[in-house]
């Protein structure tokens, strides 16, 4: 069973991580950081430093460093895994128009269940499109996530391409894991919350485009 908060990375991954030139050890040590940032988010995300994430993971600070140059960094890598998977599942997902958004949806709902506690500890000073429109490395790979699923549900509601990026940023303010966890924790069906958010999104793009 998966650990909520844990990245999963298999054999596969690792010997991808080793065939780039990266020894066995430092894909597992890697590994161990990512996976123990994840647990430091989750239980104590007011004590998060480096020193805390090396003693979790079991490794020295300075084996710590040499893999991410500060707590950010760890961060942003963490937050970039999650974001990947999606990305990879939208990808392959075979549906067209609204049904492909509504399956990524769910898969994204599914990745908030088992990240979402520690994701909700990590955000930007910065707004969405700013970091959007300057190719920002985090929000980039969820564009190339949402893309396809979002561009097929303007289609099917006739929202005009030119929308695109509002069309992102209204994604990006309703599918918020935190704000997900809320409706979840405070009483509402996962299942019926993700169905409400959506038919509230499909009225939002609408709106949003005749206003």
């Amino acid at each position: 069973m998966r650990h909520p908060g844990r990245l999963p990375l298999t054999v596969k991954n690792e010997e991808q991580g080793a065939g780039r030139g990266m020894r066995r050890d430092a894909v597992r040590n890697r590994r161990k950081l990512l996976e123990a940032v994840g647990e430091a988010l989750r239980t104590e995300p007011g004590a998060m430093t480096m020193g805390v994430v090396a003693e979790r993971a079991d490794l020295s600070l300075a084996t710590a460093y040499r893999y991410f140059p500060s707590v950010e960094e760890l961060l942003k890598a963490y937050l970039l895994g999650v974001i990947v998977q999606l990305r990879n599942y939208s990808h392959d997902c075979p549906k067209t128009g609204p049904a492909l958004f509504e399956d990524v949806v769910r898969e994204w709902a599914r990745l908030v269940r088992s990240y979402g506690p520690a994701m909700v500890q990590i955000r930007s000073r910065t707004g969405f499109l700013t970091r959007l429109r300057s190719n920002d490395e985090v929000i980039t790979p969820v564009r190339d996530a949402w893309e396809r699923p979002i561009r097929s549900v303007m289609r099917h509601l006739d929202v005009p391409d030119e929308h695109f990026d509002h069309a992102l940023f209204l994604y990006n303010a309703m599918f918020d894991p935190r704000e997900i966890l809320d409706l979840i924790s405070t009483g509402l069906p996962e299942e019926e919350a993700i169905s409400r958010l959506t038919t509230a999104y499909y009225g939002a793009l609408q709106g949003w485009a005749g206003a």
